[in-house]
């Protein structure tokens, strides 16, 4: 009796101990998925990928940008040509990166070995996604110093702030992207259906999402959905207009693509146009919503990295592999 009970006690607490978060694990997890991607020289594309655009992007500014640099402001010219392409080009690395991450360990039977020694499942998935996104960020941070000198040098006004902001919401957006793959390649065993998977979300972000506006826009000139009147002051009077309902402002805000534009408007001197603020508050009588916020763009970018990781730890824990 007394046997069955310990056996019975050390299986259960093999099991808990199993499922369980091991920060040295996952350290070591993530160090060998980092030190992979440098043997495979994929950190170094990286680096160079970023470096390049960055010199090709301020060339083209010092070139037309003559009467820019005299206002002091082509670093905000930089930022928002950078902005616009990495807003694209982040996702697509993001994704790739994270594409086989654990579908690819998990198609060739590796992810077994892997698992054989002393990592939980929760090790593993943390440990790529940490991996797969110092990969990102350092190529990034690498890419951005060796170009700075350059940078500097073309451009004749260089604003570290918003050089360094850009940085900083670059690695943001693409460790979100990276959450989002990583989390989603440990749904499958497939690395077919995974692609699809990253496909698919950038599909739905990129293309679909930024078409929502319009869509809901045209629905609503249809009758088909009702919108918020709000009145325009003008020289010959007030007229009055209709605006999309309060709930549609806010899925066009959870995009991470449109968090991370509003997310460097704080950081960096690249800010929305007064135009476009005053548009805002008279759409809603002087109380912009929370949601439409710069700082709320913070939150949003977190919670792309936090959410589906989560998920992704609580049914990875559970499958078959």
């Amino acid at each position: 009796m007394s046997s069955e009970t310990g056996t019975g006690t050390s299986g259960r607490d093999r099991s808990i101990s199993g499922s369980s978060i091991h920060l040295e694990s996952v350290r070591a997890v993530a160090k060998k998925d980092f030190q992979d991607s440098v043997r495979s020289w994929m950190f170094w594309g990286l680096s160079i990928f970023f470096f390049t655009l960055l010199v090709a992007l301020t060339g083209v500014v010092s070139y037309f940008g003559e009467d820019l640099a005299g206002q002091g402001v082509t670093t905000e010219v930089l930022v928002v040509f950078v902005s616009e392409i990495t807003r694209l080009i982040l996702p697509l690395i993001a994704l790739i990166l994270g594409w086989k991450a654990i579908a690819g360990e998990r198609e060739s039977g590796s992810i077994k070995i892997l698992l054989s020694l002393p990592h939980s499942r929760k090790d593993v998935l943390l440990g790529k996604l940490i991996g797969r996104s110092a990969v990102l960020s350092l190529s990034l941070v690498v890419g951005f110093v060796l170009a700075a000198i350059i940078v500097a040098a073309l451009l004749g006004g260089f604003d570290v702030t918003d050089y360094v902001g850009l940085l900083a919401m670059s690695i943001l957006y693409g460790v979100a992207y990276t959450s989002i793959a990583v989390s989603l390649s440990s749904l499958t065993r497939s690395t077919t259906i995974a692609g699809a998977a990253m496909f698919g979300v950038f599909v739905l972000f990129y293309i679909v999402w930024n078409a929502i506006t319009s869509a809901l826009r045209l629905l609503m000139n249809r009758g088909y959905i009702s919108g918020e009147s709000y009145t325009v002051p003008t020289n010959e009077g007030s007229i009055e207009l209709q605006r999309l309902p309060d709930w549609a402002f806010f899925a066009e805000s959870i995009d991470p693509g449109y968090a991370y534009n509003n997310a460097l408007s704080i950081v960096t001197g690249a800010a929305e146009s007064d135009l476009n603020v005053q548009l805002e508050e008279i759409m809603f009588n002087g109380d912009i919503p929370f949601y439409l916020q710069d700082w709320f763009a913070f939150l949003i970018l977190l919670f792309w990295i936090v959410a589906p990781i989560a998920v992704a730890l609580y049914r990875f824990d559970r499958v078959d592999l």
